[in-house]
């Protein structure tokens, strides 16, 4: 099947890893569970990561979708 618009990869993406980086550096990696036609993101299992390292562990995280620059398959 071939993927004609972002929302049909995220699509895909779904309940899979992914790398979301936001505007700000940082970079959240986790579990793509829901989102929306803005790109408003829930992550599940989440690990925080600044500068290459990671910082923290999350449950679950809701990412705003224009704070978001990238999104790409871990």
């Amino acid at each position: 099947m071939e993927t004609s618009r972002p929302l049909d990869t995220l699509n895909k993406a779904r309940n899979k890893r992914v790398i979301v980086e936001l505007k700000n550096g940082k970079q959240f990696i986790g579990k793509l569970s829901a989102f929306d036609i803005h790109i408003n993101t829930v992550l599940e299992e989440v690990e925080e990561r600044v500068n290459g390292e990671i910082t923290r562990k999350i449950g679950v995280v809701f990412l705003r979708g224009d704070t978001i620059t990238m999104i790409c398959p871990e």
